[in-house]
């Protein structure tokens, strides 16, 4: 939520962009941190902080796939 919140109210952020914030090395260790990552996104839609959007619009976990972006709740 920090991340969101050091951008524009109505900016996205991908999953990797997280993952690289929490990541403390500066090689591709951060990948790892992926699916960590979109557990923690998919915590905050179930509390109701967030959105998982693909092409601008909210998914479910079920239709979760290819390029996906985390934004604020609208």
């Amino acid at each position: 939520m920090d991340l969101l919140e050091r951008r524009a109210a109505t900016a996205s952020i991908c999953p990797s962009d997280a993952a690289r914030e929490a990541y403390e090395g500066d090689d591709e260790g951060w990948r790892a941190l992926m699916e960590p990552t979109r557990r923690a996104a998919w915590r905050l839609v179930a509390a109701g902080k967030a959105e998982i959007t693909r092409s601008g619009r909210p998914v479910t976990e079920s239709e979760a796939h290819g390029p996906l972006r985390i934004r604020r709740t609208r």
